[in-house]
């Protein structure tokens, strides 16, 4: 996506970084700081802008979520970022061995 794109098409991505740290933080209800955390643990990274300032995407939201939740249950930071890497992969397998599946059976069903 880039500056020339259209802004509907750039509200509609889940990857354009719109929301500045302190947005996020809000949205999350948390603070900066657990942001900073689950960067510095490379969970996610944001991107920068012009000025240096970090912004998250959508989908960037979604996995700070998980995170979030994970340690409102009591798991370490790097453990809840661990397992949320581990269930991001997990899930990502899944999809392909399910498209391998389809693609084996094929149109005729995969029978001899």
């Amino acid at each position: 996506m880039t500056a020339d794109t259209p802004l509907s098409g750039r509200l509609d991505d889940d990857d354009y970084p719109a929301y500045t740290m302190g947005r996020a933080a809000e949205m999350l209800g948390a603070t900066p700081g657990f942001l900073r955390a689950i960067g510095e643990a490379r969970l996610i990274t944001p991107l920068r802008s012009e000025g240096g300032h970090r912004r998250y995407s959508r989908y960037q939201l979604r996995i700070a979520a998980r995170a979030r939740e994970l340690v409102d249950q009591g798991t370490p930071i790097e453990a809840a970022c661990r397992i949320v890497i581990l269930e991001d992969q997990l899930e990502e397998a899944q999809q392909l061995n399910e498209k391998y599946r389809r693609s084996a059976s094929g149109p005729s069903g995969g029978t001899d």
